[in-house]
């Protein structure tokens, strides 16, 4: 199968020089960088958790954070405004 590739004149340039350093075509290079291309995993992005995964569980904070706080952003407010606002 032939496939037209449209390159700019510096890229055209760069893939002539790897061709003759490697002693090989410019066709050659390109399916051999389209080989390594398509070898890799598929362009799925990570999900947040994949990412994470290694941290997850290894740093805590202060106990009853996520369930007291209402109260601790209340008690911030009061320190910064001089009130108490529940």
């Amino acid at each position: 199968m032939a496939v037209s590739v449209k390159l700019d004149a510096l890229l055209e340039e760069r893939l002539r020089r790897r061709a003759a350093a490697a002693g090989c075509t410019a066709s050659d290079v390109i399916r051999s960088a389209l080989r390594a291309y398509l070898a890799e995993p598929s362009g799925e992005q990570p999900s947040a958790f994949s990412l994470g995964a290694d941290l997850f569980g290894r740093f805590q904070g202060a106990p009853g954070l996520a369930q007291d706080r209402k109260r601790l952003l209340a008690d911030i407010w009061a320190l910064e405004h001089g009130c108490r606002g529940t």
